[in-house]
């Protein structure tokens, strides 16, 4: 038979293996949180010039990538020119249409940087209470000044 005292060390080793398996044991154990990429990085101080000059090298590089997706004035007028060739009669008043079949058609001649905005979800988005099931060339030209 076991004495008082073996019995309150046995709890009390019990209990710190128990307790270390808890708190520890999430270091140790679960690991995923190694493989979170990271996404903050501190600001760089005035006195480091190297990460100053990488960090506005970086930037510009990502500025200018982003300028080259932007649609320049010439193709946005050929998109316009296309989408008007490719309306779809009866006009609502002044506003010209546009249905989703001649909407794919003026996508693939539109040219690679305008592809993204000839989706169904785009033409559904814009699609409001025509009875034909058209949109407004206008609105979308002006969903793609914004957008692009």
């Amino acid at each position: 038979k076991k004495s008082e005292q073996e019995l309150k060390d046995e709890e009390m080793e019990l209990f710190t293996k128990y307790y270390m398996e808890w708190k520890g044991g999430r270091k140790t154990g679960n690991t995923s949180y190694t493989n979170i990429p990271r996404f903050y990085y501190r600001l760089p101080a005035e006195d480091e010039v190297l990460l100053q000059k990488l960090r506005e090298e970086s930037r510009a590089v990502f500025l200018q990538r982003k300028s080259r997706e932007l649609l320049d004035n010439e193709e946005l007028q050929n998109l316009w020119f296309l989408l008007d060739k490719h309306q779809t009669p009866p006009m609502i008043g002044e506003e010209a249409m546009i249905n989703y079949e001649n909407f794919l058609k003026v996508g693939e001649k539109a040219g690679t940087k305008c592809k993204q905005f000839f989706t169904a979800k785009i033409f559904a988005k814009l699609l409001h209470n025509d009875p034909y099931g058209r949109i407004s060339i206008m609105q979308f030209f002006n969903y793609v000044m914004r957008k692009g």
